[in-house]
């Protein structure tokens, strides 16, 4: 045989310089979860390692995370439902803690990239990302909200913001909107093809923010579609957009390559919070290695052409990383 592959299998080094596809700390957003109050660390039970932070012990995690080479960070607000109404007033409250950890992150750590994420369902008495009006999601009157939102995080010192809602047209209001308010260099990675999942539900049980009625399926896209999703990226990208997501990540890998294939812009994956419990779950009950379970899946993402991974298991994979080192 003139041709024998498995020559270039045959020891660790050969095959690590064979390698087509490498990660690298440098390529994630780890999200945290942030709660009011003071030295608060509550571990969501439907995601074994993964806390509720009040801002105090935020700032150690994200000192912790920033040692280990992890210099990028997604966070989400878990608000009481005292604090929600239909209009989702609170986002845009400058004295709220959400507002306020920003600033804090930004003061702390200036080299640090805070991403945010702009949609009303952590604010929301109604739990959907819209203005929600007789079970109708008003997709124009959002926009509105979306952008005060925007505009507010943006002020408090977000790099990245992520319009995480699918309502159209959004894009391409909030780029006008901060240009026009002299917020020209926040960054904005749409939330492009962001399926109606069921591998949300433990982020819903993190932050408390499930609709209180109805599903979200007449704005977050049909699993069943795959070239729908050009459509919503070509226009995120002619609408400003600075990344293009996927959302989720491993039941979605071919839509990551055809949004690869097709555009310019990097492509983002949010390998989800049902992505990352299952693997924890199995992990726990023997069924798996989790460690190799997690880079295989996190490899795969990477592989079908995600420059940025959005993961609850960026920390682990610093930690591995580190001790490899």
């Amino acid at each position: 045989m003139l041709r024998r592959p498995r020559r270039n299998r045959k020891s660790r080094v050969i095959r690590e310089m064979m390698e087509e596809t490498r990660l690298s700390v440098k390529d994630f957003i780890f999200p945290l979860f942030l709660i009011d109050g003071l030295n608060q660390k509550v571990e969501v039970a439907s995601m074994p390692g993964i806390y509720r932070w009040s801002t105090d012990l935020l700032l150690k995690e994200v000192e912790e995370c920033m040692a280990l080479g992890v210099r990028a960070f997604d966070i989400f607000p878990a608000y009481p439902e005292s604090k929600k109404d239909k209009f989702a007033k609170e986002s845009y409250n400058p004295d709220t803690f959400y507002l306020k950890a920003i600033r804090e992150v930004k003061r702390n750590f200036p080299e640090a990239c805070v991403m945010t994420d702009v949609a009303m369902d952590p604010y929301s008495s109604d739990g959907h990302d819209g203005l929600v009006d007789n079970g109708k999601i008003l997709n124009d009157e959002t926009l509105e909200i979306l952008g005060k939102m925007s505009l507010a995080q943006a002020a408090a010192g977000a790099d990245i913001i992520g319009p995480s809602d699918m309502m159209d047209g959004r894009v391409g209001y909030l780029r006008r909107l901060l240009d026009e308010n002299g917020f020209s260099e926040v960054s904005i990675m749409s939330y492009t093809a962001k399926y109606a999942s069921a591998f949300y539900n433990p982020f819903r049980d993190a932050l408390d923010s499930a609709p209180k009625s109805g599903d979200k399926k007449t704005y977050q896209m049909d699993p069943a579609n795959f070239r729908e999703a050009l459509i919503e990226a070509e226009l995120d990208y002619h609408e400003g957009a600075d990344f293009l997501m996927v959302k989720p990540a491993l039941a979605y890998l071919d839509v990551i390559r055809l949004l690869k294939d097709h555009f310019e812009l990097p492509i983002s994956a949010y390998n989800v919070s049902g992505e990352y419990s299952m693997i924890m779950a199995a992990a726990s009950k023997g069924w798996l290695d989790g460690e190799r379970a997690m880079l295989e899946s996190l490899l795969s993402i990477k592989r079908a052409g995600a420059s940025v991974i959005l993961s609850y298991f960026a920390k682990e994979f610093a930690r591995l990383k580190r001790d490899e080192a």
